[in-house]
């Protein structure tokens, strides 16, 4: 399954798509749809927009240059540039290990004592779950729920480009897993590594209709979402949209997510608010997300860390 939006964006640890035989389409300084060239996977960034006749960092007419359409808080980092790699090898470099990006051993253990006990069930009477990484990015919090990694983990299967072409570790129970994101070429990692099985990628601020169909359907069919470290990337229509598409479903199912600390806190009172109208709160963890980058400590003097609150939530039936 790929969904192709004129868009390429994904988060902080989640992320989008490409098929293998492809390549990935580039945007170029033309108009929407138009002006893509085809890539070969695994190249570096530079060497793609270069090629594709773009100064590092451009998408398309409708976004600044050196963005990928990522709507951020603006005290909050930036990691525009990261998001565009065909690897998510700068994304262990620079967040990773520059920032001691630490919260998917945390997600991983909220995971496995309030979630993975139920999938454990399901999968033993034959079920195949399906799993929605919401905002994904290059995929590691997948690793880490699914595949059972820790960052450690993660961080040495990410170590270059030849060691990332595929997980270290196989998943921990049977599972078809969707990535949702905007990021085009960290979609594209994801489907050709085998971390996700179809992709959608959309900017979920503003879909298509053929995208929001797509990820409000794979919201509905879900049996576990998982959307950690990125609501703070949406808009509270948006959230509610595809929220509202999960709560409705009648069949048992789980959501994880993040709420970060220091970062728009407003908003993330309100999404609080927004899914204990519609789930059953199940329990939480606070935890360390990752280091603030300086411009995050100029901008909140005297923090050090971007702190998470982790919750389960699940459907009413």
């Amino acid at each position: 399954m790929f969904i192709k939006i004129q868009t390429v964006r994904s988060l902080e640890g989640h992320a989008p798509v490409r098929p293998e035989s492809m390549g990935t389409l580039l945007p170029c300084r033309r108009r929407r749809g138009q002006g893509f060239a085809k890539i070969a996977p695994f190249e570096s960034s530079l060497d793609l927009l270069q090629r594709a006749g773009c100064p590092r960092g451009m998408s398309d007419t409708n976004r600044k240059s050196g963005t990928t359409g990522v709507k951020t808080d603006e005290k909050k980092q930036h990691f525009d540039d990261i998001y565009i790699e065909p690897n998510p090898v700068a994304f262990k470099e620079r967040i990773i290990d520059a920032l001691d990006y630490v919260s998917d051993d945390f997600n991983r253990a909220t995971f496995d004592r309030l979630i993975k006990p139920w999938c454990e069930d399901r999968v033993a009477n034959g079920e195949t779950l399906k799993i929605v990484d919401l905002c994904c990015c290059f995929g590691n919090t997948t690793l880490a729920l699914v595949n059972g990694m820790t960052v450690d983990g993660i961080r040495a299967n990410w170590k270059d480009v030849d060691s990332c072409r595929a997980p270290l570790k196989p998943r921990r129970f049977s599972a078809v897993v969707t990535g949702i994101d905007i990021s085009g070429p960290a979609l594209a990692y994801g489907k050709e590594a085998g971390i996700f099985d179809q992709v959608i990628e959309a900017d979920l601020n503003a879909p298509s209709p053929e995208a929001k169909e797509a990820a409000e359907r794979a919201m509905t069919e879900a049996d576990v979402v998982i959307s950690t470290a990125s609501l703070v990337y949406l808009d509270l229509p948006a959230i509610e949209g595809l929220i509202d598409r999960f709560a409705d479903a009648p069949k048992e199912g789980f959501l994880l997510v993040n709420f970060l600390n220091p970062f728009a806190l407003e908003k993330a009172d309100a999404t609080k608010r927004l899914l204990l109208e519609k789930l059953d709160f199940v329990g939480s963890t606070a935890s360390r997300h990752r280091r603030l980058s300086p411009l995050e400590r100029e901008n909140y003097p005297g923090e050090e860390w971007a702190l998470l609150e982790l919750w389960v939530l699940r459907r009413r039936v």
